[in-house]
Protein backbone atom coordinates (compact mmCIF):
# COMPACT_ATOMS: atom_id res chain seq x y z
CA UNK A 1 0.00 0.00 0.00
CA UNK A 2 1.21 3.34 -0.97
CA UNK A 3 1.67 6.18 1.63
CA UNK A 4 -0.60 8.92 1.82
CA UNK A 5 2.02 12.18 1.27
CA UNK A 6 1.14 15.88 0.99
CA UNK A 7 -1.04 17.03 -1.61
CA UNK A 8 -1.20 20.69 -2.85
CA UNK A 9 -4.88 22.21 -3.49
CA UNK A 10 -5.47 25.32 -4.87
CA UNK A 11 -1.89 26.45 -4.33
CA UNK A 12 -2.19 24.82 -0.34
CA UNK A 13 0.08 22.21 0.62
CA UNK A 14 -2.30 19.98 2.50
CA UNK A 15 -1.25 16.97 5.08
CA UNK A 16 -3.41 14.36 5.25
CA UNK A 17 -4.57 12.70 8.63
CA UNK A 18 -5.57 9.04 8.71
CA UNK A 19 -8.89 9.79 8.18
CA UNK A 20 -7.99 10.88 4.59
CA UNK A 21 -7.48 7.47 3.37
CA UNK A 22 -10.33 6.21 5.67
CA UNK A 23 -12.73 8.45 3.27
CA UNK A 24 -11.69 5.74 0.09
CA UNK A 25 -12.07 2.83 2.47
CA UNK A 26 -15.44 3.71 3.75
CA UNK A 27 -16.75 4.80 0.03
CA UNK A 28 -15.42 1.38 -1.17
CA UNK A 29 -17.32 -1.05 1.79
CA UNK A 30 -20.44 1.44 1.55
CA UNK A 31 -20.75 0.91 -2.24
CA UNK A 32 -20.20 -3.19 -1.79
CA UNK A 33 -23.15 -2.82 0.83
CA UNK A 34 -25.21 -1.22 -1.76
CA UNK A 35 -24.17 -3.62 -4.59
CA UNK A 36 -24.85 -6.69 -2.45
CA UNK A 37 -28.39 -5.07 -1.24
CA UNK A 38 -28.89 -4.79 -5.40
CA UNK A 39 -28.25 -8.33 -5.95
CA UNK A 40 -30.52 -9.49 -3.28
CA UNK A 41 -27.09 -11.33 -0.79
CA UNK A 42 -28.23 -12.14 2.26
CA UNK A 43 -27.32 -10.38 5.13
CA UNK A 44 -24.09 -9.68 6.64
CA UNK A 45 -23.24 -7.21 3.71
CA UNK A 46 -20.10 -6.03 5.85
CA UNK A 47 -17.62 -7.19 8.11
CA UNK A 48 -16.99 -3.64 9.30
CA UNK A 49 -18.68 -2.91 12.78
CA UNK A 50 -19.33 0.66 12.28
CA UNK A 51 -20.96 0.39 8.69
CA UNK A 52 -23.41 -2.69 10.13
CA UNK A 53 -24.35 -0.55 13.26
CA UNK A 54 -24.91 2.77 11.68
CA UNK A 55 -26.81 4.42 8.89
CA UNK A 56 -24.89 6.30 6.25
CA UNK A 57 -26.15 7.33 2.82
CA UNK A 58 -24.99 5.63 -0.13
CA UNK A 59 -21.95 6.80 -2.36
CA UNK A 60 -24.25 7.62 -4.58
CA UNK A 61 -26.68 10.61 -3.69
CA UNK A 62 -29.33 9.90 -7.06
CA UNK A 63 -29.12 6.11 -5.42
CA UNK A 64 -30.64 7.07 -1.76
CA UNK A 65 -34.01 6.40 -1.28
CA UNK A 66 -35.21 10.05 -1.16
CA UNK A 67 -33.62 10.46 -4.65
CA UNK A 68 -34.76 7.42 -5.75
CA UNK A 69 -38.34 8.62 -5.48
CA UNK A 70 -37.91 11.99 -6.64
CA UNK A 71 -36.19 10.55 -10.03
CA UNK A 72 -38.64 7.51 -10.12
CA UNK A 73 -42.20 8.80 -8.96
CA UNK A 74 -41.89 12.45 -9.23
CA UNK A 75 -39.62 13.71 -11.71
CA UNK A 76 -40.71 11.04 -14.56
CA UNK A 77 -43.94 10.03 -13.77
CA UNK A 78 -46.53 12.42 -14.61
CA UNK A 79 -46.68 15.13 -17.38
CA UNK A 80 -43.46 15.39 -18.94
CA UNK A 81 -43.62 19.24 -19.41
CA UNK A 82 -40.84 21.09 -18.53
CA UNK A 83 -43.21 23.70 -16.13
CA UNK A 84 -44.94 20.83 -14.44
CA UNK A 85 -41.80 18.74 -14.15
CA UNK A 86 -40.01 21.58 -12.33
CA UNK A 87 -43.12 22.25 -10.29
CA UNK A 88 -43.31 18.49 -8.66
CA UNK A 89 -39.54 19.02 -8.39
CA UNK A 90 -39.82 22.35 -5.78
CA UNK A 91 -42.64 20.52 -4.33
CA UNK A 92 -41.37 17.59 -3.20
CA UNK A 93 -37.64 18.95 -2.44
CA UNK A 94 -38.97 21.60 -0.18
CA UNK A 95 -40.30 18.85 2.14
CA UNK A 96 -37.59 16.43 1.22
CA UNK A 97 -39.72 13.67 2.67
CA UNK A 98 -42.06 10.45 0.56
CA UNK A 99 -44.52 10.49 3.10
CA UNK A 100 -45.63 14.16 2.55
CA UNK A 101 -45.37 13.68 -0.94
CA UNK A 102 -47.84 10.94 -1.01
CA UNK A 103 -49.99 12.26 1.51
CA UNK A 104 -50.56 15.31 -1.05
CA UNK A 105 -51.02 12.88 -3.80
CA UNK A 106 -53.83 11.21 -2.13
CA UNK A 107 -55.56 13.93 -0.76
CA UNK A 108 -55.01 16.10 -3.99
CA UNK A 109 -54.73 13.68 -6.68
CA UNK A 110 -51.83 14.24 -9.83
CA UNK A 111 -50.00 17.20 -8.15
CA UNK A 112 -49.96 19.64 -11.17
CA UNK A 113 -49.04 23.41 -11.70
CA UNK A 114 -52.52 23.79 -14.35
CA UNK A 115 -54.31 22.91 -11.22
CA UNK A 116 -52.97 23.98 -8.29
CA UNK A 117 -54.74 25.39 -5.42
CA UNK A 118 -53.07 26.83 -1.94
CA UNK A 119 -56.36 26.10 -0.43
CA UNK A 120 -56.60 22.32 -1.83
CA UNK A 121 -52.75 21.56 -0.14
CA UNK A 122 -52.75 23.76 2.70
CA UNK A 123 -55.56 22.16 4.89
CA UNK A 124 -53.87 18.53 3.76
CA UNK A 125 -50.46 19.50 5.55
CA UNK A 126 -52.37 21.57 8.39
CA UNK A 127 -54.21 18.05 9.43
CA UNK A 128 -50.70 16.18 9.27
CA UNK A 129 -49.30 18.57 11.49
CA UNK A 130 -52.09 18.98 13.84
CA UNK A 131 -52.47 14.83 13.95
CA UNK A 132 -48.22 15.23 15.61
CA UNK A 133 -47.09 14.03 11.63
CA UNK A 134 -43.71 15.30 10.37
CA UNK A 135 -44.17 17.52 7.37
CA UNK A 136 -40.03 17.61 6.70
CA UNK A 137 -37.38 15.61 6.38
CA UNK A 138 -34.54 15.75 8.52
CA UNK A 139 -31.14 15.25 6.14
CA UNK A 140 -30.83 19.51 5.91
CA UNK A 141 -32.46 22.34 7.20
CA UNK A 142 -35.13 24.43 4.68
CA UNK A 143 -35.56 27.57 6.83
CA UNK A 144 -38.93 28.94 5.67
CA UNK A 145 -39.39 32.18 3.60
CA UNK A 146 -41.21 34.84 5.40
CA UNK A 147 -43.86 35.54 3.01
CA UNK A 148 -46.87 36.69 4.88
CA UNK A 149 -47.92 33.02 6.03
CA UNK A 150 -47.83 32.05 10.15
CA UNK A 151 -46.68 28.03 9.20
CA UNK A 152 -43.62 26.84 7.83
CA UNK A 153 -45.36 25.24 5.34
CA UNK A 154 -47.50 27.72 4.20
CA UNK A 155 -44.68 29.87 3.72
CA UNK A 156 -43.06 27.08 1.27
CA UNK A 157 -45.94 27.28 -0.80
CA UNK A 158 -46.15 30.73 -1.30
CA UNK A 159 -42.46 30.37 -2.52
CA UNK A 160 -43.50 28.04 -5.24
CA UNK A 161 -46.70 30.15 -6.30
CA UNK A 162 -43.99 33.45 -6.21
CA UNK A 163 -41.20 31.21 -8.06
CA UNK A 164 -43.53 29.58 -11.20
CA UNK A 165 -45.35 33.33 -11.02
CA UNK A 166 -41.47 34.58 -11.86
CA UNK A 167 -41.01 32.41 -14.60
CA UNK A 168 -38.27 30.46 -12.90
CA UNK A 169 -39.16 27.25 -15.05
CA UNK A 170 -38.41 29.19 -18.42
CA UNK A 171 -35.25 30.63 -16.95
CA UNK A 172 -33.70 27.69 -15.58
CA UNK A 173 -34.52 25.93 -18.91
CA UNK A 174 -32.47 28.71 -20.61
CA UNK A 175 -29.78 28.22 -18.57
CA UNK A 176 -26.79 28.01 -19.92
CA UNK A 177 -24.92 25.82 -16.79
CA UNK A 178 -25.93 24.51 -13.97
CA UNK A 179 -24.31 27.57 -11.96
CA UNK A 180 -26.38 29.79 -13.56
CA UNK A 181 -29.64 27.49 -12.31
CA UNK A 182 -27.63 27.96 -8.67
CA UNK A 183 -27.64 31.60 -9.42
CA UNK A 184 -31.48 31.55 -10.31
CA UNK A 185 -32.46 29.71 -7.46
CA UNK A 186 -29.80 31.86 -4.94
CA UNK A 187 -31.81 34.77 -5.75
CA UNK A 188 -35.18 33.23 -3.99
CA UNK A 189 -35.94 33.79 -0.37
CA UNK A 190 -34.79 30.33 1.58
CA UNK A 191 -32.15 29.95 -1.02
CA UNK A 192 -28.60 29.96 0.75
CA UNK A 193 -25.37 28.33 -1.17
CA UNK A 194 -26.23 25.06 -0.10
CA UNK A 195 -29.62 24.55 -0.30
CA UNK A 196 -29.73 26.32 -4.01
CA UNK A 197 -26.87 23.76 -4.87
CA UNK A 198 -28.96 20.61 -3.92
CA UNK A 199 -32.01 21.79 -5.73
CA UNK A 200 -30.05 23.06 -8.87
CA UNK A 201 -28.71 19.24 -8.85
CA UNK A 202 -32.04 17.63 -8.07
CA UNK A 203 -33.54 19.80 -11.38
CA UNK A 204 -30.88 18.72 -13.35
CA UNK A 205 -31.99 14.79 -12.92
CA UNK A 206 -35.27 15.70 -15.39
CA UNK A 207 -34.74 15.10 -19.24
CA UNK A 208 -34.99 18.57 -20.15
CA UNK A 209 -31.60 19.56 -18.18
CA UNK A 210 -28.23 17.91 -19.39
CA UNK A 211 -25.66 20.15 -17.15
CA UNK A 212 -22.46 18.63 -15.70
CA UNK A 213 -22.69 17.54 -12.13
CA UNK A 214 -18.99 18.24 -12.73
CA UNK A 215 -19.31 21.86 -13.50
CA UNK A 216 -18.89 23.11 -9.87
CA UNK A 217 -19.47 21.77 -6.35
CA UNK A 218 -21.15 23.70 -3.43
CA UNK A 219 -19.44 22.42 0.10
CA UNK A 220 -21.83 21.69 3.18
CA UNK A 221 -20.88 22.18 6.40
CA UNK A 222 -20.69 18.15 7.09
CA UNK A 223 -18.51 18.07 4.23
CA UNK A 224 -16.60 20.85 5.94
CA UNK A 225 -16.25 18.80 8.98
CA UNK A 226 -15.20 16.07 6.71
CA UNK A 227 -12.72 17.92 4.91
CA UNK A 228 -11.16 19.53 8.26
CA UNK A 229 -10.78 16.01 9.97
CA UNK A 230 -9.03 14.73 6.50
CA UNK A 231 -6.68 17.98 6.18
CA UNK A 232 -7.00 19.78 9.08
CA UNK A 233 -7.06 23.66 9.20
CA UNK A 234 -4.94 24.25 6.13
CA UNK A 235 -7.87 23.09 4.26
CA UNK A 236 -10.15 25.35 5.55
CA UNK A 237 -11.70 28.06 2.62
CA UNK A 238 -10.49 25.90 0.07
CA UNK A 239 -12.78 22.98 0.80
CA UNK A 240 -14.83 23.36 -3.25
CA UNK A 241 -11.46 22.89 -4.55
CA UNK A 242 -10.55 19.92 -2.30
CA UNK A 243 -13.43 18.20 -3.31
CA UNK A 244 -12.67 18.75 -7.17
CA UNK A 245 -9.09 17.30 -6.47
CA UNK A 246 -10.68 14.15 -5.50
CA UNK A 247 -13.28 13.98 -7.73
CA UNK A 248 -10.60 14.26 -10.23
CA UNK A 249 -7.91 11.69 -8.92
CA UNK A 250 -10.31 8.91 -7.15
CA UNK A 251 -9.31 5.97 -9.34
CA UNK A 252 -5.69 7.11 -8.56
CA UNK A 253 -6.02 6.90 -4.40
CA UNK A 254 -8.40 3.53 -4.43
CA UNK A 255 -6.00 2.13 -6.72
CA UNK A 256 -3.48 3.43 -4.03
CA UNK A 257 -4.80 1.30 -1.18
CA UNK A 258 -5.48 -1.32 -2.96
CA UNK A 259 -9.22 -1.08 -3.54
CA UNK A 260 -11.44 -1.64 -6.40
CA UNK A 261 -13.98 0.30 -6.00
CA UNK A 262 -17.35 -1.04 -7.59
CA UNK A 263 -18.82 1.99 -9.93
CA UNK A 264 -22.67 2.60 -10.69
CA UNK A 265 -23.19 1.05 -13.76
CA UNK A 266 -19.57 2.74 -14.71
CA UNK A 267 -20.23 6.42 -13.44
CA UNK A 268 -17.54 7.66 -11.73
CA UNK A 269 -18.10 9.35 -8.35
CA UNK A 270 -19.50 13.06 -9.52
CA UNK A 271 -18.26 16.33 -7.47
CA UNK A 272 -22.04 16.05 -5.77
CA UNK A 273 -21.17 12.36 -4.90
CA UNK A 274 -17.51 13.09 -3.25
CA UNK A 275 -19.41 16.47 -0.92
CA UNK A 276 -21.55 13.82 0.50
CA UNK A 277 -18.74 11.61 1.36
CA UNK A 278 -16.99 13.92 3.13
CA UNK A 279 -20.19 14.63 5.13
CA UNK A 280 -20.79 10.60 5.74
CA UNK A 281 -16.72 10.29 6.80
CA UNK A 282 -17.23 12.87 8.96
CA UNK A 283 -19.71 10.68 10.81
CA UNK A 284 -17.84 7.73 10.76
CA UNK A 285 -14.68 8.99 11.91
CA UNK A 286 -16.17 10.10 15.06
CA UNK A 287 -16.26 6.14 15.96
CA UNK A 288 -13.27 5.36 13.69
CA UNK A 289 -10.96 7.83 14.42
CA UNK A 290 -12.38 9.88 17.45
CA UNK A 291 -9.23 11.68 18.64
CA UNK A 292 -9.61 13.71 15.18
CA UNK A 293 -11.51 16.82 15.44
CA UNK A 294 -13.63 18.46 12.82
CA UNK A 295 -15.52 21.75 13.22
CA UNK A 296 -18.72 21.01 14.40
CA UNK A 297 -17.38 19.07 17.77
CA UNK A 298 -20.09 16.34 17.16
CA UNK A 299 -18.78 13.14 18.50
CA UNK A 300 -21.71 10.51 18.02
CA UNK A 301 -23.61 9.26 15.18
CA UNK A 302 -27.24 9.92 15.71
CA UNK A 303 -29.10 7.38 13.56
CA UNK A 304 -28.54 3.49 14.13
CA UNK A 305 -29.13 1.49 11.20
CA UNK A 306 -32.22 -0.09 10.26
CA UNK A 307 -33.56 -2.09 7.62
CA UNK A 308 -36.36 -0.50 5.85
CA UNK A 309 -39.58 -1.95 4.77
CA UNK A 310 -39.83 -0.87 1.24
CA UNK A 311 -37.68 -2.93 -1.88
CA UNK A 312 -34.39 -1.48 -2.48
CA UNK A 313 -34.78 0.64 -5.88
CA UNK A 314 -32.59 1.39 -8.69
CA UNK A 315 -33.39 3.41 -11.50
CA UNK A 316 -31.30 6.67 -12.57
CA UNK A 317 -32.22 9.19 -14.98
CA UNK A 318 -31.87 7.11 -18.69
CA UNK A 319 -29.57 9.95 -20.13
CA UNK A 320 -27.07 8.42 -17.74
CA UNK A 321 -26.83 5.46 -19.73
CA UNK A 322 -26.42 3.16 -17.04
CA UNK A 323 -29.81 1.24 -16.05
CA UNK A 324 -29.09 -1.84 -17.99
CA UNK A 325 -25.67 -1.88 -16.02
CA UNK A 326 -26.87 -2.77 -12.90
CA UNK A 327 -27.58 -5.35 -11.20
CA UNK A 328 -31.30 -4.98 -10.96
CA UNK A 329 -32.23 -2.19 -12.78
CA UNK A 330 -35.38 -1.89 -12.30
CA UNK A 331 -38.21 -0.73 -15.53
CA UNK A 332 -39.98 2.45 -14.80
CA UNK A 333 -43.75 1.35 -13.47
CA UNK A 334 -46.30 3.67 -16.04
Amino acid sequence: MARRGAITVAGRRLAPTPVFDTYWRFAEARQRIYIARLRGAPRPWTQDPILAHYRFTNCYRAADRVSQHLIRDVIYRGNQTWSEVFFRTVLFKLFNRSSTWRRLSAAAGPLTWCEYRFEALDPVLSEALAAGERLYSAAYVIPPPNLGEARKHRNHLRLIEMMMESSVPARVADARGLREVFEILRSFPTFGNFLAYQFAIDLNYAPALTFDEMEFVVPGPGARDGIRKCFGAAADGIEADVIRYVADTQEQHFARLGLSFPTLGGRRLQLIDCQNLFCEVDKYARVAHPGIAGISGRTSIKQNYRQDAEPLTAWFPPKWGINDRLPTAAPLAQ
